[in-house]
């Protein structure tokens, strides 16, 4: 092989599997200093150098300036060394020129191997380097197979898989079919880099609006929040400072234009595009759409809302399985309690009836109280005094301890209807009541107060 042929070869393969021609002479030069232990004998130190400019090779014998011999072949003692490269230092190489090889048979293939295993990893670390740094795109791909439901899928330069649990329910592709995914992960793997793509990752369907949204590309409306039933239903967060742009509306654009080709692409998965607020209150009646809300309850120390409605909308704010309300609890960041309008006057009444047996205890403050969240005689011994002394009907001090002492008196007795209704059951998939041992807290007391002074007038309609 002429001189020119390495760097010709070189150039070439650097070309094909796209990585630096320096990795491939590197390579070649690993190969021939290998070929070169096989010839001289594998106790030597042999290298090879390859000129980057002439392809001129030259094959090196090394040994290393020691101070201590401990191997003959490849060490020499500095006394021995300077006799033949004088200046020379502990730490120094001694580099004897060889004559040029003739490769053998079992020399060229063992050069060949090497190449090939080099090159291999050079390409994989390539590959590796490039697609870590696309972590959050969308790729266009081929299936290159299918395996029980799971997708390898041709990038070009690598290969990547979309798990069966990543695709959208009742998907099926078959070899040859084009497809879109998220890449949500690149891992390092003896076999190279593992990549693994998604269609069900929440940032997919991200990633699709701000493909078919100029101004969400742009920046000018942002994406806040995202949740996913994959197949079936999706709330988006969308918000913009741009007082003149309408996000929802560009989101779904003329006609619903954008929004219908991203629900295209999700096979037919129903998307809610909801404005976002910092006003909790109407932050979550907005995720809670399409079903209309009577009346919200703000626990802001516990992030829980109840959250009332009438019994028509009860089915509706739930959702199928609790779709619409998990999917709202998820991109809200609150504990969401739904609960009907009938099934809230239910637990009222419940509570007014346990509590009027305390003697004295008029209708009117009983209703004051399981206003408050107080719904029972254990509720209300358990409240501080200064608590309590906030309820209408109980601000005087007197009062305040003297129905305290009264219902104290009561859960010491042992009153079968000291509980009265357990607020913890559950008549219907999302609809509850306030658990008794969560709510005799002073401090849940003060919240559920405060609450209720503050959002009195916007909180019930």
């Amino acid at each position: 092989m002429t001189r020119g042929e390495y760097l010709y070869i070189a150039d070439t393969v650097a070309r094909e599997k796209a990585i630096d021609r320096e990795q491939v002479l590197l390579a070649m030069e690993a190969a021939m200093g290998r070929a070169g232990r096989t010839k001289y004998g594998a106790e030597h130190e042999i290298r090879a150098v390859i000129d980057r400019k002439t392809g001129a090779v030259q094959i090196e014998r090394v040994r290393f300036v020691v101070e201590l011999v401990e191997n003959e072949v490849t060490q020499l003692s500095l006394e021995d060394a300077q006799r033949i490269k004088p200046g020379v230092q502990i730490g120094d190489e001694i580099v004897d020129v060889l004559p040029p090889m003739n490769f053998g048979r079992v020399a060229a293939q063992t050069a060949k191997q090497v190449i090939v295993q080099k090159v291999r990893e050079a390409e994989r670390s390539g590959q590796f380097e490039e697609f870590k740094d696309r972590v959050g795109e969308i790729v266009s791909a081929t299936v290159k197979r299918v395996e029980f439901g799971n997708l390898t899928i041709d990038l070009g330069r690598a290969e990547a898989y979309i798990r069966r649990d990543e695709l959208i329910p009742r998907e099926n592709f078959r070899q040859g079919d084009r497809i879109r995914a998220y890449i949500y992960d690149v891992r390092k793997d003896a076999r190279g880099p593992m990549i693994l793509c998604s269609r069900t990752h929440p940032q997919f369907l991200a990633k699709l609006f701000a493909q078919e949204v100029p101004e969400i590309f742009d920046g000018i409306i942002e994406i806040r929040a995202v949740a996913r039933d994959p197949g079936s239903r999706a709330k988006i967060i969308v918000y913009t400072s741009d007082g003149s742009i309408d996000p929802v509306g560009a989101c779904v654009g003329m006609r619903g234009s954008r929004v219908q080709v991203v629900v295209q692409e999700m096979q037919g998965e129903k998307i809610d595009i909801i404005p976002w607020s910092d006003n909790p209150m109407v932050f979550a009646r907005s995720a809670l759409s399409p079903a209309e809300i009577s009346s919200i309850r703000i626990d802001e120390r516990t992030k829980a809302m109840e959250i009332m409605v009438e019994d028509t909308q009860l089915s509706l704010a739930i959702g199928k399985r609790g779709q619409n309300v998990r999917l709202a609890a998820n991109i809200t960041g609150w504990k969401l309690d739904i609960i009907s309008k009938t099934k809230l006057q239910k637990r009222l009444q419940d509570a007014i009836t346990n509590l009027v047996n305390i003697e004295g205890l008029s209708e009117t403050m009983a209703r004051a109280l399981a206003q408050v969240g107080v719904l029972n005689i254990k509720q209300l011994s358990d409240t501080s005094l200064e608590s309590l002394m906030k309820v209408p009907g109980f601000d005087d001090k007197e009062v305040a301890e003297r129905y305290k002492a009264k219902a104290q008196a009561l859960v010491d007795e042992g009153a079968p209807f000291v509980l009265g209704v357990q607020a913890a059951s559950i008549t219907q998939p999302g609809e509850t009541t306030l658990d008794s041992k969560t709510s005799t807290t002073d401090q849940k007391i003060k919240e559920l107060i405060q609450a209720s002074e503050q959002n009195s007038e916007g909180a019930t309609e």
